[in-house]
């Protein structure tokens, strides 16, 4: 009998582990077209429960909301400076016995959003990666409310800004402990409609990758900057037409930055113009012609010289050359990512220039991840990202048919 009773537990143990190991959990994504922003919606709340839209932000450390808008603040519950709580996030603050938290706003018109830190019941839906399943609830989740005025320039159905950085404290990270499950998180940002935010993600189910045995093929590389709170990837050369740019190596050694609140890749000035330079010289060679600049955008061309493939208009691919397990590997760029259409016959090349003195040499905008499934691994620093979906003519906005 102690052998048969070592033995059920054992099988509950494991059963218990697959079971995590293949948990995973969805949330929406929507694109604010006129901003070019995207937000999720979450349910907060234990008994009444209010749905809020928050921008998503690679960069924001601990999620923050104006909890005014909120159906009830009755459930809210404030965490107090000495409490374990407010002491693991790092950079707190008091006042009196609330726990305050300051950290920068993505884009709103004050620089700093400084909130009391709080708690509460958030409910997310697990998935099978194709449908909605079980809602299930993080019983704690923390997070801050700021004012009103950390609003502006937020897109007008947002109510804050959702963590997605790599800090401890982060939306993803809190909801991966709390069920113990993979840490890592998985984009898929639509360029119209409803996108895909899966949390400890297995299975992801977009036509025609419907299930396991036929999965959206990955490709991987390091992910460096993550105690920093970035997310910035190692890159070793960039293409346009097949051609690697000829670049000082401490303008591509710096790495490039993703953001999910960028609209546009900004690239240092040398960056960028050896970059337009190379694209407009490939353009001509394949007949597209110049027109006059749309700012903010400086190099435009004749949509109807252009022509159009799956992938967006004809154009030079632009590459990245990062680091993979056997060497380069390379993430390519076709015209749906690379141009942005600003008049019925005029396209533009979707990148900014940043000035001599940016911030970050490279920072990746949503525009150019756009229909890319992209999935940030924390156990094993690395993201994973696809070939644009449209290859395969279909999209982040795709849904499998629910019968």
């Amino acid at each position: 009998m102690g052998s048969l009773t070592r033995l059920v537990v054992f099988l509950s143990i494991f059963a218990t582990i697959t079971l995590k190991l293949n948990s995973q959990y969805f949330l929406p994504i929507t694109k604010h077209e006129p901003t070019n922003q995207f937000y999720t919606t979450l349910n907060i709340g234990s008994v009444t429960k209010s749905p809020v839209n928050l921008l998503l932000d690679l960069g924001t450390n601990l999620t923050w909301l104006n909890c005014r808008k909120l159906k009830s603040v009755s459930s809210l519950r404030l965490v107090t400076c000495q409490s374990s709580t407010c002491k693991s996030i790092p950079g707190n603050r008091c006042a009196g016995k609330s726990c305050l938290y300051k950290q920068p706003n993505p884009l709103g018109l004050i620089p700093d959003v400084t909130g009391r830190v709080v708690q509460a019941r958030v409910s997310i839906s697990t998935t099978d990666g194709g449908k909605f399943l079980t809602p299930v609830s993080v019983p704690r989740l923390t997070f801050s409310c700021a004012g009103e005025k950390a609003l502006h320039g937020l897109p007008p159905l947002v109510a804050g800004v959702l963590a997605l950085s790599p800090g401890s404290s982060s939306f993803t990270k809190q909801v991966t402990s709390a069920f113990n499950v993979i840490p890592k998180f998985s984009l898929c940002l639509p360029s119209s409609g409803t996108g895909h935010f899966y949390i400890a993600g297995v299975h992801y189910f977009i036509p025609p990758f419907n299930n396991s045995s036929f999965p959206i093929p990955m490709i991987f590389t390091p992910i460096r900057g993550v105690d920093s709170g970035d997310y910035l990837l190692n890159v070793l050369n960039i293409y346009v037409g097949g051609t690697s740019l000829s670049l000082k190596p401490n303008l591509v050694n710096s790495g490039a930055k993703l953001s999910t609140v960028v609209p546009y890749t900004v690239l240092h000035t040398d960056i960028y113009n050896a970059l337009a330079e190379s694209f407009t010289l490939k353009a001509k060679a394949m007949g597209i012609s110049m027109v006059p600049s749309v700012a903010p955008f400086k190099h435009c061309f004749n949509a109807r010289t252009a022509g159009k493939k799956l992938t967006g208009p004809n154009v030079p691919v632009i590459e990245i050359g990062l680091p993979g397990r056997m060497g380069e590997v390379k993430w390519w760029f076709y015209g749906a990512n690379t141009m942005v259409k600003v008049k019925e016959t005029v396209i533009c090349l979707a990148f900014i220039d940043g000035g001599k003195k940016p911030k970050a040499l490279m920072v990746i905008g949503t525009h150019q991840v756009q229909d890319h499934m992209l999935e940030f691994d924390f156990s094993r620093t690395v993201l994973a990202f696809s070939e644009s979906l449209l290859l395969q003519n279909t999209s982040c906005s795709t849904w499998p048919s629910q019968k």
